[in-house]
Parts: structure tokens; sequence; C-alpha cells
């Protein structure tokens, strides 16, 4: 059965290896790269060594018998790289005919396998930007093409195309700060404009701890080792007088063999469920690894290639790129994050930044050895040392003579000391609030700490203007100026979350003890609510007593609110000064926080000051569409938009989420109405003088908003961006991201200049009237076509409960937030959309990425065939969102292999399901196959993603290995759960396994799918 012979051809490139070493241990694309190319021969050069450690170390660990089980098996897929049309039941005999231990052998060799060839793309990707950087000269731009046949049936207002649009290119390499700036000059851009957009510039990236991440931190420690011998191997290889070093790189050859056997030997699997505090651990990884040391020169990149085109500009302030992070904060569904457990990650975070700190102080010290004999100093400069002799006599006498003349030496001896009493205090207010978090916090003595980053700051840049005078600089310390502006005391700002009805309850719950109103709170009516809420906001009057009488969750909320005081008088109101509402959908919901923080003194009616910015949600379809209503109603209250008056304009933060307005409608449909609030939601703030930041709600998947940043930031309509973006960074995209210095730095790089490019550089096209409505059109007839099959249709439940791995998924110890929303329920309302998608992409439908697409073009062509594919062809040329949309839809739809699906459903369905499921299954397949064609189509492509042959080869790097950890993942499924129902219906036990080795073999062919696919959720 060909389900897409389209998507089947796009596969056809795999070639045979030339040697059956090799072939036994690599991808067939592998043998298919370019080797007059520098760049892609180095790439098939590292392919090679990596799997001849991977089959040595398998050999020396299993010995020869399973590395001729893993060639028997890769032997009889298809030379496509999926699943065989013809012969699979031979494959799936190998595989049944296993023993356990061997198929969990095999399982665990194909995850390391992934993995292996992971580090070795993340590597080939550092090279290929590092590269880039040396490119100097520029393409020459294109001029407008003209347009296609059938165009002129849609005519398009000239006002309303940006002038600088149309010479913009969509399928462009993401741009560099060295590559944008000159281009923004050959477009004539305005400097004025370039230098306004540079001062505003605000992006903000927000760490998230969704259980996605499927790689223990013991293994993602041996990846980095792995990568840096890597890295040491080829500076031996392609340096100079390798044959002198040909000992040197057979021991590194050696330590590689030897890593990884130490990896074989390792378990993969989570030993327990992460804590939050584990999993905060495991996300700052990142920051002490690589991002508080490459911050710095992202700064220094924008600099040099802003002055290096634009002389007379002045850069961006240091912190233009931020941080944020969620772990340890985000309690929406996760009652393991309690008041508690969100000041210890507070205090976490800042002895983490204070040791990186005062590792740099030190370092300072051995530097700036100036002495007075040769080097003047300024009054300014000796004035602090003479007050702090005073409030440090004991460092004075300790430390005077010896740094007599060297005041620099001496000032900065004194900011040791303040840095260690600062990390000291800490280290006991995180020790008391563990034990009691009712304690009042210990009193300190000005001068003798810092409180916040600022007075460090003040510090570092009074040593800063003291060497600038007497014509001096330091590197060391301008990158730990930045670090300070950057990461504070803090070293990421917390966003609390919570979900909306947690607040109302709470509220009615108050009133109710008090019998304030004459109705329950939640029985009134939005109106009524509102217009009570904001009474309450007026007056002086407590609402919650001092000893609470109520439910723990009501109780919570207070806490929680009163931590989060706390922790701004003790660090400052950066620490933590957003509360996200998910599941917002009327003004209510956030009035409703901001009275709740009145009562904990976040926000004062006598000033009318707001220390707390309460942030909505809009997630589901419905309330996208109403969230320009409430935002509206929001800013149309008085007080509400004097609540921050240092600013010009009031800054309101606005997130979209994308993982259930997916799950709602499809992803067509969720993606057209993200897109259309934003735009909404931009006339809205404009009209009320509010300066507008979208935070993003990004997951890993395509079908949680993932995919390339570069790509969905140019995509973002008209210039909502406007210089300022909020992006949350989840799962598996943290190591895919942040793991390499060099792949950090351009991933941040690529960000800001997407920013830029979206802010000044819009297109114009969505603003184009019978555009938007083809879109919608699309869009709606995508989301009927989706909801007749998730929601409407009967059997859908059954069979994405059956032929997926959701229980399973559901027992990886990946995170400390559950599956579902409610326990006991098997519904997809109370799913999750990271398991409803990770499952999905586990047995190869991705089906939350794609579906729909197909059936709402195909209708949209029958009305005028000719005519609406030429013009869908020039929305893609040139219109930056349609692009998008099908690009991501074009990259599942490569992952997407139909015939292992076909493997679930026909192994995993019960005997009595069969027939029904295999409609299901007709469905969806015949859906997939249209998809592929009419994409194909539309991209003028002969092949899936042939507009990005690096992309494609990823994929197809990856696919024929994951046939047949997919057929084993089936087979250890289907012996688990036939084991649980041999003991659930009779209560004995017959197989030859225990149901603990049965549930870990199939968890290990988890964690092998989700390293080959590089998405989990």
């Amino acid at each position: 059965m060909n389900y897409c012979q389209n998507a089947r051809t796009a596969m056809s490139a795999a070639l045979q290896s030339s040697d059956d070493a090799f072939r036994t241990v690599s991808s067939p694309l592998a043998t298919d790269l370019d080797l007059s190319s520098p760049l892609e021969f180095f790439l098939r050069h590292r392919l090679t060594v990596v799997e001849e450690l991977w089959e040595v170390v398998l050999r020396q660990e299993c010995g020869q018998e399973l590395v001729d089980i893993l060639t028997q098996l890769r032997d009889l897929t298809s030379p496509e790289g999926q699943a065989p049309e013809v012969g699979g039941e031979a494959l799936v005999q190998v595989i049944e005919t296993l023993e356990l231990s061997d198929a969990i052998r095999a399982a665990r060799a194909f995850a390391l396998y992934f993995q292996l060839i992971n580090i070795v793309e993340q590597h080939y990707e550092q090279t290929q930007y590092q590269l880039a950087y040396e490119r100097s000269r520029l393409e020459p731009l294109p001029g407008p093409d003209e347009s296609p046949e059938g165009l002129h049936t849609i005519e398009i207002p000239q006002h309303q195309l940006d002038p600088f649009a149309a010479v913009i290119p969509l399928n462009q390499d993401p741009a560099t700060f060295q590559t944008l700036f000159p281009r923004l000059r050959q477009l004539n851009v305005p400097p004025q404009m370039i230098q306004e957009l540079t001062d505003r510039l605000d992006i903000r990236l927000v760490f998230t701890a969704h259980p996605t991440e499927i790689v223990r931190h013991t293994i993602r420690d041996k990846q980095r080792r792995i990568a840096y011998l890597l890295r040491q191997l080829d500076e031996l290889e392609t340096g100079k007088n390798r044959g002198f070093r040909e000992l040197e790189a057979q021991n590194i050859r050696q330590q590689l063999t030897e890593e990884i056997r130490l990896w074989w030997r390792t378990d993969e699997l989570h030993q327990f469920k992460p804590t939050v505090l584990d999993e905060v651990d495991y996300a700052l990884h990142y920051f002490q690894e690589v991002l508080f040391e490459a911050i710095p020169l992202l700064y220094q990149r924008f600099r040099l290639a802003l002055q290096g085109t634009f002389p007379d500009l002045q850069p961006p302030r240091y912190n233009f790129c931020q941080f944020g992070s969620w772990v340890g904060s985000d309690r929406d569904g996760n009652p393991s994050v309690t008041s508690a457990v969100t000041w210890q990650t507070a205090c976490y975070q800042r002895s983490l930044v204070l040791d990186r700190y005062i590792t740099a102080v030190e370092h300072l010290r051995n530097v700036l050895s100036l002495s007075m004999h040769w080097s003047e100093v300024l009054p300014e400069l000796l004035s602090s040392l003479e007050q702090e002799s005073m409030l440090f006599p004991e460092t004075y006498e300790q430390l005077a003579v010896r740094y007599r003349q060297e005041p620099y030496r001496l000032k900065l001896s004194y900011i040791l000391e303040r840095l260690h009493n600062t990390r000291d205090r800490n280290t006991r207010l995180q020790q008391q609030q563990e034990k009691d978090p009712t304690t009042p916090l210990p009193e300190y003595r000005d001068g003798t700490l810092y409180q916040a980053g600022t007075a460090f700051l003040e510090d570092l840049k009074l040593i800063q203007h003291n060497l600038k005078q007497t014509g001096l600089s330091c590197y060391e310390l301008e990158k730990l100026i930045c670090q300070v502006e950057i990461f504070g005391f803090n070293l990421v700002h917390l966003d609390i979350r919570q979900e909306s009805s947690r607040h109302s309850d709470a509220i009615n719950e108050i009133c109710e003890y008090l019998q304030i109103l004459p109705q329950p709170y939640n029985e009134l009516s939005e109106a009524e609510r509102t217009a009570w809420l904001v009474q309450e906001l007026k007056t002086r009057r407590p609402l919650v007593p001092a000893r609470m009488p109520f439910s723990e969750s009501t109780r919570e909320i207070i806490e929680t609110l009163r931590m989060v005081k706390q922790l701004q008088e003790e660090f400052g109101e950066a620490a933590c000064q957003t509360y996200i509402i998910s599941m917002s959908r009327e003004l209510s919901d956030l009035l409703e926080v901001l009275l709740l923080a009145k009562e904990v003194g976040l926000y004062d009616p006598v000033t009318g000051k707001s220390s707390l910015q309460v942030i909505p949600l809009f997630e589901t379809v419905e309330d996208l569409q109403n969230a320009p209503r409430v935002m509206t109603a929001l800013f149309e209250l008085p007080f509400y938009t004097q609540l921050n008056p240092t600013q010009s304009e009031p800054l309101q933060e606005v997130m979209l989420g994308y993982s259930d307005s997916n799950k709602d409608s499809g992803f067509l449909s969720s993606n057209w109405e993200i897109h259309k609030a934003q735009k909404a939601l931009g006339t809205v703030a404009r009209d009320h003088r509010v300066k507008l930041r979208i935070f993003h709600g990004r997951g890993g998947s395509v079908g949680r908003g993932g995919g390339p940043a570069y790509e969905a930031i140019l995509a973002q309509p008209g210039r909502t961006t406007d210089g300022r973006i909020k992006i949350t960074e989840q799962g598996e995209v943290l190591a895919s991201k942040y793991a390499l210095p060099e792949l950090a730095l351009y991933n941040l790089e690529t960000i800001t200049t997407a920013v830029i490019q979206s802010s000044l550089l819009g297109s114009g096209f969505d603003d184009i009237e019978p555009w938007n409505q083809i879109m919608e059109e699309l869009a709606a007839r995508s989301r009927r076509h989706y909801r007749a099959l998730v929601y409407e249709q009967p059997d859908l439940v059954d069979f994405f409960n059956q032929v997926t791995p959701i229980e399973e998924i559901s027992k990886l110890q990946i995170s400390s937030r559950p599956a579902r929303r409610k326990t006991g329920k098997r519904d997809l309302g109370s799913l999750r959309a990271i398991p409803w998608v990770f499952s999905w992409t586990q047995s190869r439908f991705l089906l939350p990425s794609w579906y729909g697409v197909g059936t709402a073009l195909q209708e949209f062509l029958q009305e005028r065939p000719e005519q609406n594919l030429n013009l869908l062809r020039y929305f893609y040329e040139k219109w930056p969102f349609f692009r998008m949309v099908i690009s991501k839809v074009e990259m599942t739809l490569a992952k997407v292999d139909l015939q292992i699906a076909h493997h679930y459903v026909h192994e995993l369905a019960n005997p009595e399901d069969q027939e029904r499921f295999e409609r299901v299954f007709s469905q969806i397949a015949a859906e997939f196959q249209l998809t592929c064609h009419l994409v194909l189509t539309i991209t003028n492509h002969g092949r899936l993603l042939d507009g990005d042959p690096e992309l494609q080869r990823s994929v197809q790097l990856r696919n024929g290995t994951i046939v047949p950890l997919g057929f084993l993942q089936v087979a250890l499924l289907k012996r688990l759960r036939q084991y649980r129902q041999q003991t659930e219906t009779t209560g004995l036990m017959r197989s030859r396994y225990s149901k603990g080795e049965l549930l870990r073999g199939a968890l290990l062919t988890i964690n092998g799918i989700a390293a080959g696919m590089r998405n989990t959720g």
C-alpha cells in the first residue's frame, strides 16, 4: 500500500555504502554527501569515525552477534529509509524472535547511535556557523519578481507594501550581524530608524521545564565530553604536521572509545522522578556551562558589526538580550511547585551567579596590578577606599600594607568582601526558609554586602571610569560589567504562572468566609465580577485575614504572592515581577490576581503603583479571538495604565499559547488565529498608547509552535514586534541550541537579527485584506477537518490510547509535572499538549503538525484550480507567514512514516477494534497523501525538503535507523500489554519476563526514537 508516493520519493536519495562495515553502522545518506565541498567531506569523515567507534564499542561490550542483528535489522528496511512495503514480515519475525535482553540491547544501541549522530551534527552546524562568519561578500540583492499568472485577480494596494520588502528574499539563510547591517544600508534604511530600534531592543528567552527532555543530566555530561574530544581530534587531523600528530590522534580515539563504553554502561533512564529543584539544576546548567561566558560575545559581535557599517550609531544596552525561567516558579498543574520551592530556586540562582562574580573579581584583582607610582588614580577612587576601610576594618588591616600602592587591588578586595557576605547571607536565607518559611528574614548591616546587582555594578563602573580617565581599558572588566547588567544577582527573571480558575476559586472562598457578597463570587456574571473587583482595588481595606482558615489551594495562592513580595524586598523587583495567568478568558481573570496582589502589598491603591505585572495567556482558539476585547477593556480602566509610571508609555506583555490552540483546532488554524491575535492586539495597544510585548509560548515540536525561530519571527505580522519579543525555550530545544558556545551564539544572533528585520522590514502582505480572507477560509476548513477527526470521530480516543505509547510515556520519569491535568481520566481534554504530540511522534504519525492542511488546500484549489494554485505559489514565494506554515508542514511530513505507523495499528490494537481502527487509519492516510501532494505542488519541489538540503539530509540521516527501532518498540509494547492484560484478567503471570523488564525495554525504545526524531513534545 503506497500512502504517499511523493513523500516516499523524497527519501529515495539514500544510497548504499561502499563497504559492509560502514553500511552496518551508518545512515545510507552519509554516502550521498557532496564530497567536493570541504565541509561536506568533513561531515562524512566525522560520521565515519563516530560510527566506526560505535561498532567497536558494541563488539567489545556485546559481541559480534549483536552487530550482526543490527545489520540484519537495517538490511530489512526499505532503500528509501522507511518501513518496507513488501517484506516487512521478515523484519517483524526477526524482532519478535529476539530474546528480551537482545531486544533491549538493540534498542539501546540504536539510541546510542542517534545521540552520537546528534553530536556530530551539532559539531558540523557549529563549524558551518564559524565559516559563515568569515564570509564578507554579500550576494547581489534580487529584484522583485514578476507576479505569476492569475495574480491580477487580487489587487494589492501599493501603499500597503513596505518599501523595503520587495528585495528581501524569503529563502535566504538566517542573517548574522555581519550580513544584516550592510543589507540595511544597501536598502537605504534610515540610520535614525536603526538607532531608535537598537535603543529599545528587548529580547527575552524563557527556559521552561515541560516534560520534553528525555535525556538524563548524566548523559548530557558524557555528550559534552565526547564533543570536546571530537573537537580535539579535528584540530589534530586538519592542522599542519598531521603525520607527527598521528599518535596523539590515536590516543584521542582511544579516549573516545572509552567514553562511549562508559556511556554504554550508564543507565539512560532516570532512576527517579525528578524533583522541581532537579529541573532547576538542569536548566541552569546551560548558564554555567555556556551562556554566562557566551553572552558578552553576543554584544561584542553586535557592536563591531554595527559600527563597521554605521560608525556613527551607538550599540544597544548590554542587556538587550535577557533570560527568564519558569523552572521552579511555574505552578500551573504542578502541585510540586510551592512558595518554598520558588524561594529556594531564587536563592540557588543567586548562589550560582555570585560564585561566578567572585571568581571573576579574583581574576581581576590579579590583572589590575596598577601601581600609584606609575599610574594616576582619581580622587573618587581614593575616597571610596577610605570609606570602605571603616566598613571593613579587618580587611584593611590585612591588606592595606600589601596593596598600599595598588588601589585597584584594594578596591577589588573590598568588593570581594561584599560579595562573600552577600553569598553567606543568601546561604542563610536558603537554609532558614527551607526550615520555616514563616520566619522573618534576618537583618543585614548597610554597606557590608550587596542587596542587588546595581550597587556591585556601580563599584565596577567606578573602576572602569578611573581606568578610562587614565587612558586604559580592561577587556575582562568590560566583560564582567556586561555580565552583571545582563544577569544581575538573579541570573534569570522568574515568572510565576498559575491557571485562572485557581484565583477565582480563592476569591470565591474568601468572600464566602467573610460573607461580603449577596451570592457566591463564582456565580456572578462577568460584568458583576469586574465591577466588584474594580471597586475592591480602590479600597484600602484588607480582604484577606492575617490567619487564613482556608483550603490548601487558596492558602498556596496567597502564600505564593507573599513569597513574591519577600523576593522583591530581598532580591529586588527584577527577581520576580511577572505573574502569568494561563487559560485567561475574561478581564476578571487579570483583576483577580491584581486584587490578591494588593492584599500582600504588591499593588498600592493609594499611590496606584504595582510591582507585579499581570500577564494574560490566551491559549484556545476562542480565547485568542477574544483577546483584543479583553485587552481593550483592561486598557480602558483609568487606574490600570498608570501602574508603571516610570515609562512614557506603559508596557503590557501578552502571552499567546501555541500548544493548546493546536490541540484544539489543528496546526493551520492555530497559527492563523495567533497571527490574527497579534495584529489585533497591536492595534489595540497603539490605540491606547501602550507598548506591547508578545510572549510566544513555543514548544519544541512543530505541533507546539516549534521549528526554526528565525523564520517564525520573520513571519510575525507587520511590525508588531517593534524590537520586543519574548519566547519560551523548552526541553530538547535547550540541548540543541545551547549545548555548545558557538551554537548558542548563532541562535541568539539570528533571533536578534530576525527581530530587527521583522521590526524594520515588515512585508506589508499581512495587511492585504483579500489575502487575509483566503487564509481565514483555509484556517476554517482545516479546523473543521481536524476537529472532525480528533473531536467528532468516536473511535479516535480509543485509537490514540491503543496505537500510540501514551500510557508508557506517562511512566517515564522525565518531569515533576503529571502528564494529565486530571488524574484518572483518559479523555483528550485532560491530556496535556506535550504528551499528545509526543505520542503521535513516537508512532511516526506526527498528526498534530499537519492534519487538516491538505483538505483545506484542496477545497480552495477546486474553486479555481489554475488561478488559485498560482496564487498559493505566490503566497509561498512572498508572504513570510504562509511560507513559514508550509515549510513547517513540509518538514513534519518528511518525518512521517505511515508504513510503520500502520504496523502500530495492526499490532497494538485489540482484535475486536481492528476493523474500526483501520477506518480511522485510512482516513489519516488519505489526508497525509493529499497533504504531501499539495505541499510539493505549491513549493515546486520534487521531493520533500528539496528547498532545504541540509534539513533533508538531517531527516534522512535518521529515518532508516528509526524504522527497526520502531518495530522493536511495537514488539515490546505488545509483550508488555499482553502481560498486563493477562494479570488483570486471570491474575496469572505466564510471561518469561517481569513487568519491570518489559516496561524498561519499552521505555528505552521511547528514548531512542526521541533521540532519532530530535523531537519529543
